[in-house]
């Protein structure tokens, strides 16, 4: 599985983190940062956190 997050949409609202913590963090400035290729385990919540996404800026590859 690939995350792919496009970042000219993304606005840091963060409910992506709330879905799926172990693959989407905020750094200390707020930004986000995300693992890109995560273990299928946490497929359910990554999709979650692209249904979440209030910008539709994520998507799951693979």
């Amino acid at each position: 599985m690939k995350v792919v997050v496009d970042t000219t949409k993304c606005k840091d609202h963060g409910q992506c983190v709330f879905a799926a913590p172990d693959v989407f963090q905020l750094d200390d400035d707020g930004r986000l940062v995300f693992d890109a290729e995560p273990d299928d385990t946490l497929r359910d919540d990554v999709e979650e956190a692209a249904d979440v996404c209030p910008l539709q800026a994520i998507s799951v590859e693979g």
